[in-house]
């Protein structure tokens, strides 16, 4: 245990007053007990005190911390093309050197917030007393606040916190400390020039730049005295003073700065006084203006850079942050092709969408459904909000059933009306939808994405977004066949085939018919384990080449061709060339069953369109900080060889067959697309949900989906609800306007790579031989014995048969 030991005289001394303090006790018991505990109560109050400022003071930063402390940078997002597509910031703001502000905006600032700012040390106490006789008493607020620049600093750089009702004494603390330890790190020029990139001005804006530009259209070097005061008057309550919306307050504002410099010695008597004579006149700019461009892209960009800078570390070691570091990201995306795909786009969906409401007009909406509606509005944000709030169901859907004033989304702009929330409902349920993406085959440079009609309305990605895919899948399929060694040239059978799965993944083929117009059913009938793949015009009959199958996109031929040559070979090969989503093991896969994303697609057509290579689509080409240090780059690369480059250049051969007299024709005759090397597919999903179409020329791939948000939101045929009439247009549309561009020859011409001789003599042979009935209804047979052992071999088999080898 330890023990004090007093010197000699102290002691006496102690013991001394020991005893006195005993015989008052005595005398006086009830004082004594008050004196007592008083002392008690005023020590504990002042121990407390002094622990409560030592816990603040622990807690703000050293002055040291402070000399590293800067304030928080909106980054900024280029487009390839040198454009500035958006930022991303918790406070917008930009920041500028001392050197770019003009001295009078630092003389107005310290004449109107802090006269003594060059006297004191950051805190000035005259100023309270000011404020308490000056400003509260006497109304004058040209006298300015209590605070001094070096502590509004310290509250901009470290907002306050929330200590209950001990809120407002600890803060102030806090900023008293903090504004002292600024004073230590920083001279006072730095603190002025720290302080007017961190303060907060009208409509949200931070920093004297973005305001400068916001309110005046020019840079803080080039402003005048008087907008140098009206943006320094305006700190004082940035809504009250806004001079957008209450011009006249911020002109008085203006004329109390311009006063309060010229009292301070900052400006000569006659210049204050012709100053102040002047309007008030705004060069209005918004500078965040470009939320219109590619926002899908911008969200997805977002993404990426959260995932990129999780393992990207500052100095410090923390990690950098996309919202506060100052960040300049330069995208692959080209401004100049984004603003055509955009164009293509609503040219064609605004007419299509006339066309679809007309197609409906007067008919009982599938996506009218009770369950659908139900479904939709349990999404929708409204509903979500009213839930919070701890609405019953049906307090929810009478308030969706109540008409208000709300805006919906129209070809022609946004659009005022008086409607209920399920209305709106439905109207947002029966837009037809877009996804687009263009992308470099070679390097996988993503030049243009658009995920939806309008990121403001609908926020749902399609670019992105799991569809069917249809036809456009069949490509993957036929690359198969030929990495399975099926000859080009090799006639397959159009014949209609009840394929009947007797065991988990295992078809074999029950009964067929070569051109029987409705399907024949062995005596045992349908099952449910017997499928029947059809044609989309029904017609059945004679035998394709591959080529030719792909031209018209013959399902019967790709079902074909997935029995023999396997689901799994066909699942594999498609991950190799780029789709990145499971993929059903059934072999219905070969008509497009599988759900896909049109940025995968788009992937998959690239291996073909670059000799085979896999290159995974590039959306970020570089990272760098504020001081301009690079922090990633990233550069093409092929992953992997997909596919040889001779079965890429046969599928490319075939697919300009489809681009020119297949199903994606119309490329050609309708929207003038001749003497382009051109490659493409069509695909339409069941019941015509899902719209399709990719292609590319030697330089570029774009791909396209047109469809609802629900698949129950369709054309009722095939005419209107293909890909063809739905998804081609966008692609046809924008590849015209590229190469109408001069701007962008650099994706202009090019050609394919030529198919060495002995390829291209696998691809010498009919693309289609008609069936022996067909030869007999055009008179092209009409000797009978030819006739009669024609219909021989064309008899159907008998029990037990198998069909003659490629057939």
């Amino acid at each position: 245990m330890l023990k004090i030991v007093l010197p000699e005289a102290l002691k006496k001394r102690a013991d001394a007053l020991h005893a006195r303090w005993k015989r008052f006790a005595e005398r006086w018991p009830r004082v004594s007990r008050v004196v007592k505990w008083g002392g008690i109560g005023a020590g504990s109050v002042v121990l407390f005190l002094l622990i409560g400022w030592l816990a603040i003071l622990l807690s703000v930063p050293s002055v040291r911390e402070l000399r590293e402390v800067r304030t928080q940078i909106a980054s900024d997002i280029y487009s390839a093309d040198s454009l500035l597509l958006g930022r991303y910031y918790n406070q917008y703001r930009t920041v500028v050197s001392y050197e770019e502000i003009p001295q009078h905006l630092f003389d107005a600032l310290v004449a109107t917030e802090d006269e003594r700012f060059f006297e004191h040390h950051g805190v000035d106490y005259r100023s309270w007393a000011r404020v308490l006789v000056r400003t509260i008493l006497r109304g004058d607020e040209s006298g300015g606040g209590g605070s001094t620049i070096s502590q509004q600093l310290a509250k901009n750089l470290f907002p306050r916190r929330d200590y209950a009702i001990l809120s407002l004494p600890v803060n102030k603390i806090r900023e008293v400390a903090i504004a002292r330890r600024l004073e230590r790190a920083h001279s006072k020029e730095e603190l002025l020039t720290l302080y007017l990139n961190t303060v907060s001005f009208p409509e949200n804006v931070y920093g004297i730049d973005v305001a400068s530009r916001r309110f005046f259209n020019r840079p803080p070097a080039e402003l005048k005295i008087e907008q140098g005061a009206t943006l320094i008057g305006t700190l004082r309550a940035t809504t009250y003073y806004d001079p957008t919306e209450y011009p006249e307050r911020a002109l008085k504002r203006r004329n109390v700065v311009i006063a309060q410099m010229e009292r301070n010695g900052y400006l000569e008597a006659g210049l204050s006084d012709s100053l102040q004579q002047l309007p008030l006149e705004l060069d209005y700019n918004p500078v965040i203006g470009t939320e219109d461009i590619a926002p899908y892209f911008l969200a997805y960009v977002n993404k990426e850079l959260d995932r990129i800078l999780a393992d990207i570390r500052k100095p410090d070691g923390e990690p950098y942050n996309l919202y506060t570091d100052g960040l300049k990201v330069y995208t692959t995306l080209h401004g100049g092709m984004q603003r055509l795909a955009e164009d293509a786009a609503r040219e064609h969906l605004s007419d299509m969408q006339a066309k679809f409401d007309e197609h409906w007009k007067g008919r009982t909406m599938p996506w009218a459904d009770v369950r659908v509606m139900e479904r939709a509005m349990q999404q929708s944000l409204r509903y979500q909000h009213l839930k919070k709030k701890g609405f019953s169901e049906e307090q929810i859907l009478r308030a969706f059933e109540q008409p208000d004033s709300l805006v919906v989304f129209t070809w022609d702009g946004p659009k005022k009306v008086w409607m209920s929330p399920k209305d709106s409902l439905l109207h947002q349920l029966g837009l037809l939808q877009a996804g687009f993406l263009a992308m470099e085959p070679y390097t996988g440079y993503v030049r243009a994405w658009i995920g939806g009609i309008d990121f403001s309305f609908f926020q749902y990605d399609h670019v992105l977004s799991r569809r069917q895919a249809g036809s456009v899948f069949k490509p993957v399929i036929y690359t198969q066949a030929l990495r399975s060694g099926i000859d080009p040239c090799e006639q397959i059978p159009n014949n209609l085939i009840v394929y009947h799965e007797y065991a988990k993944g295992e078809w074999a083929v029950k009964d067929w018919r070569r051109d029987d117009p409705e399907p024949h059913f062995s005596p045992d009938g349908k099952d449910e384990d017997d499928w029947i793949p059809q044609n989309a015009d029904g017609i059945y009959g004679g035998s394709y080449s591959l080529e030719g199958a792909l031209t018209n996109s013959v399902n019967t031929v790709s079902v074909a061709l997935i029995m023999r040559m396997g689901v799994d070979p066909a699942i594999e090969l498609a991950h190799q060339m780029g789709i990145t989503t499971e993929i059903p093991q059934e072999p219905s896969i070969a008509l497009g069953t599988a759900e896909v994303t049109l940025q995968d697609m788009v992937s998959v057509f690239a291996a073909l369109a670059s000799e085979g290579q896999r290159v995974r689509p590039i959306v970020i080409s570089r990272i760098e900080d504020h001081n301009g240090k690079v922090l990633a780059e990233f550069k093409p690369r092929a992953d992997a060889q997909a596919v040889s480059a001779e079965d890429a250049a046969l599928m490319t051969h075939m697919l300009e067959s489809v681009a020119t007299m297949g199903t994606a024709s119309r490329l050609r005759w309708r929207y003038g697309l001749f003497n382009v090397p051109l490659a493409g597919k069509t695909g339409t999903s069941q019941n015509h949900a899902d719209g399709w179409f990719i292609g590319y020329m030697p330089k570029l791939v774009a791909g396209a989906w047109v469809g609802g948000d629900s698949p129950l939101v369709r054309f009722r045929n095939f005419e209107y609800g293909q890909g063809a009439a739905t998804a081609l247009p966008v692609c046809a549309i924008f590849l015209r306007k590229l190469l109408d561009d001069p701007a962008l020859a650099a994706w202009q011409g090019g050609a394919f790579a030529p198919l060495p001789p002995e390829q291209e003599r696998r691809l010498w042979c009919p693309m289609r031989i008609p069936s022996p009935e067909e030869l007999l209804r055009d008179s092209l047979l009409q000797d009978s014995f030819l006739r009669d052992s024609i219909l021989r071999l064309d008899h159907p088999l008998l029990p037990g048969e198998t069909p003659p080898q490629g057939r």
